[in-house]
């Protein structure tokens, strides 16, 4: 029930990437309780490496209605400007290894359902924050991750566990200031999970493939504003780059050898019907199978936007706000989930690898761990949604929480025995 409570609890206060302060502070807080070794802010992340950063004022925002709703205020303190991660670290009663559990913990910007049929709504713990709810199960995960804590606050075992709590994960743009600041280093196992994503209920699987790599961009063009009438050739039209960057973008030929895909979601610029913008801007996504391949693809994005500005004799910028790469799961972390889950008797279906099609930030903590000679895989856990995911009537099963604990907490025991 604890769990549940930590759920609940959550998903009535979700916050959007970089601006987690009040779900930080109570993990932190937490953590601590439990004996862990907690570090946040400016000591797990570069601030430098974050990507898709909201404005100073959102995060102003969001930093004081955290605080008008509970967090602790010399907790957030070390996290203001949007440095919400938050670890801990708990060494056993024995030397051994060092084995991880990542757990996201941002939420959606959907206004949630209020239909009389959406459980959160009918169990009065929807969301506080009108346009913003977890759409995805990252009140669920952080909530996993707060009872493993507690299961595992003993310390009867050999290592060191770590239970990294990630923030901004959607749009992959949280992961990379981790990896910089170097704390996947000395990792020797990384698991990281997911629940749902289309994997049937009483489903496990103990890896996933088809993750794609990707690439979020942000382009500015900049022009010369003038009255669209009186004066039309001496102005620069900034929307004009951008129109012509959008309809060449969307035409880029896809690849006979991988998976690939290109979006132009966003387009912005101009004021008014007789005013010649002067600035626009637009986020772009690509999408492959294969790394290299969604490497050629930024590089082609990169080029169209250069040639498209030059055309309309704009200036411009690119930013990227988000990325990810692909997933490779190591088979011995992958046979230890099965393993386990398989000891448990409640699981129906197991399976080694689920088959995903979408794209995760996770990958750029498995891949730094795998470089630095360690092993990594992202579990799935399924079950049976009521809407898909990042839907207004998304919910999660809340009976699969513990459970999900429960072979958490197992997995730890076996590799930490």
């Amino acid at each position: 029930m604890e769990t549940i409570n930590f759920r609940r609890d959550l998903h009535m206060h979700p916050e959007l990437g970089f601006m987690e302060f009040r779900t930080a502070s109570i993990v932190a807080e937490t953590l601590q309780l439990y004996g862990f070794d907690t570090k946040y802010g400016s000591e797990v992340m570069d601030k430098e490496s974050r990507q898709g950063v909201p404005s100073k004022n959102e995060i102003d925002k969001a930093y004081k209605r955290a605080l008008n709703n509970g967090a602790n205020p010399k907790l957030i303190e070390k996290m203001e400007g949007g440095l919400t991660a938050v670890i801990g670290t708990l060494s056993g009663n024995k030397p051994g290894p060092t084995i991880a559990f990542r757990f996201d913990m941002d939420a959606l910007p959907i206004l949630e359902s209020s239909n009389e049929t959406h459980f959160p709504f009918v169990n009065r713990f929807r969301s506080k924050y009108e346009g913003a709810m977890h759409a995805c199960g990252h009140d669920g995960h952080t909530a996993i991750g707060l009872s493993l804590a507690k299961e595992m606050s003993k310390q009867n075992f050999a290592g060191t566990l770590m239970l990294i709590f990630q923030p901004a994960e959607e749009g992959g743009r949280g992961a990379a200031s981790l990896v910089a600041k170097g704390v996947l280093d000395n990792i020797d196992k990384l698991y990281c999970m997911h629940l749902g994503l289309g994997i049937s209920e009483g489903e496990v699987c103990g890896g996933s493939t088809g993750w794609l790599a990707t690439t979020k961009l942000k382009a500015i063009f900049h022009g010369t504003s003038a009255h669209s009438g009186m004066s039309p050739e001496k102005g620069k039209n900034a929307l004009m780059g951008a129109a012509t960057a959008l309809l060449n973008i969307q035409g880029i030929p896809r690849y006979s050898d991988g998976i690939t895909r290109i979006n132009v979601g966003k387009l912005s610029g101009g004021t008014a019907a007789n005013i010649i913008p002067d600035k626009s801007s637009m986020t772009i996504e690509t999408r492959s199978d294969k790394a290299y391949i969604n490497q050629e693809l930024e590089e082609s994005v990169r080029k169209i936007i250069k040639h498209s500005a030059f055309m309309h004799g704009l200036d411009y910028e690119i930013e990227v706000i988000g990325e990810g790469t692909t997933i490779q799961c190591d088979e011995s972390l992958v046979k230890t989930v099965t393993e386990e889950a398989t000891s448990m008797n409640t699981f129906t279906s197991i399976k080694d690898i689920g088959t995903i099609s979408g794209s995760e930030d996770a990958s750029l903590l498995i891949k730094r761990v795998q470089e630095c000679g360690g092993q990594g895989t992202y579990m799935i856990i399924g079950m049976d949604l009521p809407a898909p995911h990042h839907n207004s009537e998304f919910d999660i099963g809340e009976k699969n929480l513990d459970q999900t604990v429960e072979l958490l907490y197992k997995i730890a025991k076996k590799e930490l025995h």
